[in-house]
């Protein structure tokens, strides 16, 4: 695939960044991509190897060589049809996907990845910019209807891939715009909404019917969770009205951190924080919206999540970030030999972190200090480990300044009272019990109730989301029809 010298001839080719200076104006997108010329260099780098390990590596099992081939050839068009036939939202991937592709890729063994990632993110952009992203409406109706509840990449993918096949889709969301954590978790600096917003006009011209602000089932009361419905239907009504259920929600039960203080006022969820801040983006209207202005801000947990916190409040003007992560600082650089071609473990900075912020590791929060009921700062210890577990340092104890800490600690399960609605069974983590197996996969224990995505496997990709609601796609035609053309 390529050039067959490529490799040797080529160096990789970054995708840039604006200034930090500029972008910390604005919440619009900073990245710079890869122009026609650069792309076709980036696909001369993918080797003709014998097994395609990047296959494997991409949840989707994008066709990768294959693209970069076509790119390197300059056939575009055939470009986007390799890349559409695995993979409905390349536009996603391509800018928030982590790569798992280039860390499997053979090139990545002793050198540095084929920039992957980078040249999806060209197909596309120039696919949107060309017309060549068209709907594709099914030229034959099945007659049957399905309800997709969730309207993330899961819900998004599965809805297209049934509404192609022929069924009649409606995707529920109880939000009031599509595109679940991608567009109320994922921050507009990191994928502008506007690439929900035109995926949503094409399934609607593929025969979708989108329902926003409508919730299935029921939230606990006090939840956390972002709900912006207005309407309430019952999982008895939906099973009656519709021939299938598909299940495709997220995991968005935050984990807590119940240690002493965690009830002052000035501590909040992650996605308490960043939701607010893309609904104002997108032109709504706020009442006390959260904001880290002029404050010393916190952020406890030390993945993307708590790097979306650390961008977010940079661009509303703090005046620290500091982020906490509690396992150690890991390796600048994995060590190939050991752990190619899998997703390996290293520090990892990210275009926030640039932004500025102070990263502490190995650190873990033992209390919340507060004056007036309002949290002014926290204590914490090192950590190290000992017999497989984290233990306390003695003497590493420290007291931050804090007026506002964020919790991004990742999530625990889906919201449990959605799937108590349906009488879907749990695991033991609280996801949605169903299998992925080829028969009877995606179905959980109700009939015509299926579940993918985040309520199913826990919180993960968005390229795992798109992966199984395709593959709960095929699931469910084939339980409709006893039959499936869709792809798995």
């Amino acid at each position: 695939m390529g050039k067959v010298t490529g490799f040797m001839e080529f160096e990789r080719i970054e995708e840039g960044y604006k200034p930090v200076p500029e972008r910390l104006k604005h919440y619009k997108e900073f990245i710079v991509g890869l122009d026609a010329s650069q792309a076709k260099v980036q696909g001369a780098r993918c080797m003709d190897c014998g097994t395609p390990f990047c296959n494997n590596g991409c949840p989707v099992n994008n066709i990768i060589p294959d693209f970069n081939d076509l790119v390197y050839k300059g056939d575009w068009q055939n470009a986007i049809e390799v890349l559409h036939s695995t993979n409905n939202f390349p536009e996603f991937t391509g800018r928030i996907c982590p790569a798992p592709c280039e860390a499997a890729c053979t090139l990545n063994v002793n050198d540095d990845a084929v920039g992957i990632k980078s040249i999806e993110h060209a197909i596309i952009d120039r696919a949107w910019a060309e017309g060549w992203v068209t709907a594709r409406p099914a030229k034959h109706k099945t007659g049957k209807k399905v309800a997709v509840v969730g309207s993330g990449p899961a819900g998004m993918a599965a809805a297209q891939q049934l509404a192609r096949a022929g069924h009649d889709v409606t995707l529920f969301e109880k939000n009031d715009r599509i595109g679940g954590l991608l567009r109320y978790g994922i921050p507009d600096f990191k994928m502008e909404k506007s690439h929900i917003d035109r995926r949503a006009k094409q399934l609607e011209a593929e025969g979708v019917t989108i329902r926003t602000s409508v919730m299935v089932g029921k939230l606990p009361e006090g939840s956390k969770v972002t709900n912006w419905a207005k309407e309430t239907i019952s999982p008895e009504q939906l099973k009656k009205d519709f021939d299938a259920v598909l299940l495709t929600g997220g995991s968005e039960q935050s984990r807590d951190l119940p240690v002493p203080g965690r009830d002052l006022d000035g501590i909040h969820f992650a996605m308490e924080f960043l939701p607010q801040q893309n609904k104002v983006n997108a032109g709504d209207k706020l009442k006390g919206q959260l904001r880290a202005d002029g404050k010393n801000v916190i952020v406890i947990g030390g993945g993307d999540t708590g790097s979306d916190c650390v961008g977010t409040s940079n661009r509303h003007g703090a005046v620290s970030v500091t982020q906490f992560e509690v396992m150690p600082q890991p390796p600048e650089q994995e060590n190939k030999p050991l752990v190619w071609p899998y997703w390996p473990l290293k520090l990892r900075t990210s275009s926030s972190h640039e932004e500025g912020c102070t990263r502490e590791f190995a650190v873990s929060t033992k209390e919340f200090m507060g004056e007036k009921g309002k949290v002014t700062g926290l204590k914490t210890v090192h950590v190290e480990f000992k017999d497989g577990k984290l233990v306390e340092i003695p003497g590493t104890e420290k007291e931050y300044k804090a007026d506002l800490v964020l919790l991004a600690m990742g999530f625990v399960n889906p919201v449990a009272t959605v799937l108590d609605g349906f009488g879907v069974d749990k695991d033991a983590r609280g996801n949605a019990k169903a299998s992925t197996e080829f028969t009877g996969g995606y179905a959980t224990n109700v009939p015509k109730v299926f579940a993918a995505g985040d309520i199913r496997r826990g919180q993960s990709l968005v390229v795992w989301a798109i992966r199984e609601g395709r593959q709960a796609a095929r699931a469910v035609d084939e339980f409709l029809m006893g039959f499936s053309d869709l792809p798995r």
